[in-house]
């Protein structure tokens, strides 16, 4: 289901830059009656798609409490993501990973970073960061707004034993569809 979110900002024809994202989904995030109207699972996370300014990628994802998304990257695109309602949860890495050819990577000491995102509050980033996100709630779920630019060519998703990243799998546009 795509749903029209509140109009886009940047200028006709020009990439949304990281900061057109993130006041992009925090005006979506002030609409209560789009936020309500996401439907919520317990078991699981759902998620409608919305328009998002400049050819933009944006999602209404909902979050039961415990779930998370696992550590990856976005790849070659930008974003931002704010909670809308309920609190989420950001740990991610503080350094630049090469972007291919690597399976196991051991990261240096001091390069983890934690953000608590209360209702209201979000973030951008840029080309290949990597985190993972969390609903650390054990009775509330989380509703959050996202946007990517350009529109997620491929999501890597990574596992994490202390130091060691390890490359698991790379997944395209029509895995999630």
């Amino acid at each position: 289901m795509s749903v029209s979110s509140p109009s886009a900002s940047p200028a006709v024809g020009a990439a949304p830059s990281q900061a057109d994202l993130l006041d992009f989904v925090r005006r979506t995030a002030a609409d209560a009656e789009l936020i309500a109207s996401l439907p919520l699972d317990p078991e699981g996370r759902t998620w409608v798609r919305l328009e998002g300014p400049g050819g933009s990628e944006a999602w209404l994802i909902g979050w039961p409490p415990g779930t998370g998304t696992g550590w990856h990257d976005h790849a070659d695109s930008i974003g931002a993501f704010l909670t809308a309602s309920g609190e989420l949860t950001e740990y991610s890495l503080a350094a630049r990973l090469p972007t291919d050819g690597w399976k196991t990577l051991e990261l240096d000491e001091g390069v983890d970073r934690e953000r608590r995102l209360s209702a209201g509050n979000g973030r951008a980033f840029g080309h290949h960061h990597v985190h993972e996100v969390l609903n650390e709630s054990t009775d509330r779920h989380a509703v959050s707004v996202h946007a990517y630019y350009p529109p997620l060519p491929r999501i890597r998703r990574y596992s994490r034993t202390g130091q060691v990243l390890r490359l698991e799998q790379v997944e395209r546009p029509e895995d999630w569809q």
